[in-house]
């Protein structure tokens, strides 16, 4: 016998899962962040500059080509979080 499954329950259960991409989501952005500061100390260590323009433009492109025009915003603000956190 199949049970059904109230529009309550199927939403507290969609959110459980939106809660649990989250947290990885926030798991990923921090190791992103931990990341970048190492190739922004090396890249400074090595005498060069803290941010590559080029390479943010690359990134932003990939966002954007993956999310259209939202995907610019996100990469963005991911880009912004991860400046400057030497």
């Amino acid at each position: 016998m199949t049970t059904t499954s109230t529009p309550e329950a199927t939403i507290a259960e969609a959110r459980e899962r939106i809660d649990a991409l989250d947290d990885r989501i926030i798991g990923l952005v921090q190791e992103r962040m931990a990341v970048s500061a190492v190739v922004q100390q090396t890249r400074i260590a090595a005498g060069g500059r803290r941010v590559s323009l080029s390479r943010e433009m690359e990134i932003l492109g990939r966002y954007r080509d993956a999310l259209g025009k939202p995907g610019t915003a996100l990469g963005m603000t991911l880009l912004d979080l991860c400046r400057g956190r030497i």
